[in-house]
């Protein structure tokens, strides 16, 4: 559930305004501490015997403490505790009528797999690519992305295209770089003697063999730039 949740508000992000109003940083460390929140409130049950667990209290600590610490936009709260309505709930686990996260274009559920393997293999079925449906926005959100892709492609491209033509008594972008990186290269100092370097001490302390590797691998550094 948290899994699916995570990749769920990470993924809407390359949508833009579609996604989220405000484009928020949401990272492992969310997923973690709320994975371990998870763990304790399902230990506390098991021990105290507890049919269900407090679905109701462990919404709102994801939706409203974990990842809803970063939200500051109204609606893109809302959207997050609809998601957590939608995927965090006792049907999870319902024997009777088995729970989709989404059916749009592969069936994403809850796998139940005896062996490790075997949830990796079913981790490694499930489609790089995935349809904006999926997340619950429309077929044409996928069009705006790819538009916006499109165009900072290009915008790239042409960011890195080098001038013909400078001024009179300029250089152009290509001469310039060539400058900057003539000038880097002439300050740059002299490989390291590090044979003779370790002549000097017959028994060298620890702190002297780090100094060592550091000027072997500072000189590898040298020699590539």
């Amino acid at each position: 559930m948290l899994a699916f949740f995570h990749a769920t508000i990470q993924e809407r992000k390359k949508y833009g305004k579609i996604g989220w109003n405000i484009k928020y940083d949401f990272n492992d460390s969310d997923f973690k501490i709320s994975f371990r929140l998870i763990v304790l409130y399902m230990n506390k049950a098991l021990e105290d015997g507890d049919e269900e667990l407090p679905w109701e209290t462990l919404r709102y600590l994801i939706g409203e403490a974990m990842y809803g610490g970063r939200v500051t936009d109204d609606n893109d709260r809302r959207v997050m505790n609809t998601y957590l309505e939608e995927y965090c709930g006792n049907f999870i686990f319902d024997t009777n009528q088995k729970f989709y996260f989404s059916r749009a274009s592969h069936d994403y559920v809850v796998p139940a797999l005896d062996t490790h393997e075997q949830y990796l293999e079913f981790v490694e079925n499930i489609p790089i690519f995935t349809n904006p449906n999926v997340f619950g926005l429309h077929t044409n959100a996928e069009i705006i992305y790819y538009t916006n892709y499109a165009k900072s492609l290009w915008f790239n491209t042409l960011s890195m295209q080098t001038s013909d033509g400078a001024e009179a008594g300029g250089v152009n972008r290509e001469e310039y770089v060539s400058q900057v990186a003539a000038d880097i290269q002439a300050k740059l100092p002299e490989l390291f003697d590090v044979y003779n370097i370790r002549k000097k001490y017959e028994q060298p302390t620890p702190a002297q063999v780090v100094l060592l590797q550091e000027l072997e691998r500072f000189n590898v550094l040298l020699d590539v730039m």
